[in-house]
Parts: structure tokens; sequence; C-alpha cells
């Protein structure tokens, strides 16, 4: 029996292999990309969107998207409030900004590492009750 993960989020938009989007990119839901974009990635953050990008897929700009799965190459800087999933193929040039985190072995990243602290969380420098 098939068990889908509850998490997974669905596709509400296909960029295929042979496509070439050129500007900037905004969506809501689901967008799964094969091809490549030459442009910023954004998603409104209220939708709980998630981008996923194959192997073949790539983007040139800035991605703003709550969860990013990652096979592919970004040469931008990701910011993912909530999840990023870098598989053994993904390649990054820019800077990860993320709320959780998980990296097989094989992905690059050229860049820094960023938590971003969720907004129920206090910020570190007046923080004076648990977390």
């Amino acid at each position: 029996m098939f068990n889908r993960d509850p998490k997974q989020a669905r596709i509400d938009t296909l960029i295929g292999k042979a496509s070439r989007v050129h500007g900037d990119l905004e969506f809501a839901g689901g967008l799964h990309l094969d091809g490549s974009i030459a442009g910023n990635v954004r998603a409104d953050p209220s939708e709980g969107s998630s981008l996923s990008i194959s192997e073949t897929g790539s983007i040139e700009g800035n991605v703003e998207v709550v969860n990013v799965m990652l096979n592919g190459t970004v040469r931008g800087d990701i910011l993912a409030r909530e999840r990023v999933v870098l598989g053994a193929t993904a390649r990054v040039q820019g800077n990860v900004y993320y709320g959780v985190i998980e990296m097989t072995l094989g992905a690059q990243i050229m860049g820094k590492l960023t938590r971003v602290l969720d907004k129920a969380e206090p910020a570190p420098e007046g923080a004076t009750g648990s977390t």
C-alpha cells in the first residue's frame, strides 16, 4: 500500500524540462520546476507554498518560498521560512535562510546558512523567557 506523507505539498503548477521563463515569477500553492527560470521566484507566505526543483531544474535569481525541495541549481539566495530540503544533486550559489534544513550527502552550498527565527520565537537579544 502506498502511504503518502501528509506534509507532502500538492503541485498546482508544473514548468516542464523544455520550458524557459525569463522574468520574475509569483505563484500560490505548489510549483514543480523541471525547466529553467531567469528571474526571482516568490510565493505568498500565508498560502503555505512549496517549490520543488528537479535535477534538471534551475533558477538564476532569488527564491522566497515557505518550503523548498531542491535537487537542481539555484544561483541566488533562498529564503524558506519553514523548511529547505537539499538533495544529493542540489547546488546553491548564494545564501540559504531557513527555518529547518535537511541536507543529503553531496549537496553543495556556496554561501552562508542562516536560521530564520519563527515569528513566535523571541529575538535572541530580548529573550528573557524559555523557548
